[in-house]
């Protein structure tokens, strides 16, 4: 390459290899962002897009190959040092500590100081407000603690953090898992380009990356298999790159039932936290389908299942059993098994192995005289696994150092390993790629098919449309409309989430007046 095109790159990656031990996370990967563009990474996760996100950002160093910012040598040892280099990541995997304020979360480790050299409060919260007014934050004070945010909320802080922090490279990695309104931050990330700002920009989702981004580079098995013009490339073109075949073709499950079917869990005018009088009654063998727009209830309905709201009064009845779980260890002792939507945080034990994650729910079946050896974790997890379509290789791994799309399906193969009949599953694809999708797809569908039941809760509506019997649409905390089968469609899905009956069937309103 010329010395005068390599002073154009705002960040030029250079065969940029990583390896732990014997397993290659990334080898000989090539990437250049120029100023003032948006940049796609793609590829299915486990490709080695969060290990090259963790190199850029500073979390991890290279076994070799270079990194040049405007033609300079960047080699950051730290977040931090990538930070005054001007490099600044939103991570997909939330990092702020719950016990913060917002405040200290946004300023650390540069908090304001008073006359004295000491750490000023008002100071502080004041340059707190000024960051959330300019990022149009207005739903979140500087003096509410992190743990206090909901989801979405934290995932806006996030990025609001990388923004203002990114002098010259703004790393964005999902940055819409947990995002309803992403108008909010194309127009964010359209103002830094302005800027001259570079954003590498992590998605699965193509229609997102095709609006903010002419250019991607594909990951595929940690190498750079290509960088392409999204003009040019069709969505099969991008999945062939990723994995190196075609995207089966998506079906609706069948209809094909055998009845009768019977209620295994049924909901009788639930009111708590949040909820409104929610009933519903969900079948064996049936997938439950439940659709909402942020904080209309849904997250509580799944949380006071399993104890972790607070149940005001009504009925939870499993097999003809009242429950009233106080805690998840409750709630799978009377049949019903969660699967947390922050897998980082509620989900993973992350210094122990995958397959000691998967065995979690037996272990004390497999130990032996009181000690569970690594051989007994990997042959109690190799079923479970093969379920989600997790490669055995992966077990021995920490599973803090697998992809985001490899802990999820860990977790969904201990969630089975239960042996619950009844899945409680919040957003389980959120912030995975493609193929993994599919492999969460077909052990759901696989698990139905067998007379397991499954309450499913998705942010993305065509997931509902692909696997749902029926769904439900929660609106205002209670149950607004229900469609089923064909009618399950995302036009008619979209009015009911913004609260409008007029035109939907008498059948289908549930609640809505």
């Amino acid at each position: 390459m010329l010395l005068g095109a390599v002073a154009t790159h705002r960040l030029l990656a250079s065969s940029i290899t990583k390896s732990y031990g014997a397993t290659i996370a990334l080898e000989q990967v090539t990437l250049a962002l120029e100023p003032g563009q948006v940049h796609a990474l793609l590829g299915e996760n486990g490709a080695g897009k969060s290990t090259l996100v963790k190199i850029l950002s500073g979390v991890l160093r290279p076994n070799s190959g270079s990194i040049e910012i405007d033609g300079k040598p960047y080699a950051p040892a730290s977040i931090l040092a990538g930070r005054r280099a001007g490099v600044a990541t939103a991570f997909q995997e939330l990092s702020l500590p719950p016990n913060l304020s917002v405040a200290e979360a946004l300023l650390l480790p540069a908090m304001r100081k008073g006359v004295l050299g000491l750490i000023s409060g008002r100071r502080t919260v004041d340059e707190a407000a000024a960051i959330l007014a300019r990022y149009r934050l207005t739903d979140v004070s500087p003096l509410q603690s992190i743990a206090a945010l909901s989801l979405a909320q934290r995932q806006r802080l996030e990025i609001a953090r990388a923004l203002h922090n990114a002098g010259k490279v703004l790393v964005l990695d999902e940055p819409t898992a947990a995002l309803t309104d992403v108008g909010w931050l194309f127009d964010l990330v359209r103002e830094k380009t302005d800027a001259g700002v570079a954003v590498l920009y992590i998605s699965h989702r193509l229609a997102e990356v095709r609006q903010l981004c002419p250019r991607a580079t594909v990951l595929r098995n940690g190498r750079s298999v290509a960088s392409v013009d999204l003009s040019d490339a069709t969505d099969a073109d991008i999945f062939r790159l990723m994995v190196g075949r075609s995207e089966a073709a998506a079906s609706r499950r069948s209809a094909v039932r055998k009845e009768p079917r019977k209620p295994v869990l049924q909901l009788k005018d639930l009111t708590g936290s949040k909820l409104r009088g929610v009933s519903l009654d969900l079948m064996q063998g049936e997938i439950l389908g439940v659709a909402a727009l942020e904080g209309q209830g849904q997250r509580e309905l799944f949380r006071t299942l399993v104890g972790l709201e607070k149940l005001v009064s009504g009925d939870i009845v499993v097999d003809g059993r009242p429950v009233q779980p106080k805690n998840p260890r409750d709630a799978l002792a009377a049949g019903l098994s969660f699967l947390p939507e922050e897998r980082k945080v509620e989900g993973i034990f992350p210094s122990l192995s995958a397959a000691g994650n998967i065995v979690l729910p037996i272990v004390e079946r497999i130990s032996r005289a009181g000690i569970v050896w690594p051989a007994l974790e990997r042959r109690g997890a190799a079923t479970a696994s093969q379920a989600v379509e997790l490669s055995p290789r992966y077990l021995d791994f920490r599973i803090a150092d697998l992809s985001g799309g490899n802990q999820q399906k860990a977790l969904l193969a201990r969630a089975m390993m239960t042996g619950a009949r009844t899945l409680l599953l919040y957003d389980p694809t959120r912030g995975v790629d493609v193929g993994t999708k599919q492999a969460i797809y077909a052990a759901i569908q696989a698990f139905a098919a067998k007379g397991g039941s499954v309450l499913l809760y998705s942010s993305e509506l065509p997931e509902l449309t692909r696997l749902a019997d029926r769904c439900l649409v929660v609106y205002g905390a209670r149950i607004f409309a229900q469609f089923e089968g064909e009618a399950i469609e995302e036009g008619a899905l979209v009015a009911a989430l913004t609260g409008h009956a007029d035109g939907l069937p008498a059948q289908e309103r549930a609640g809505a007046a």
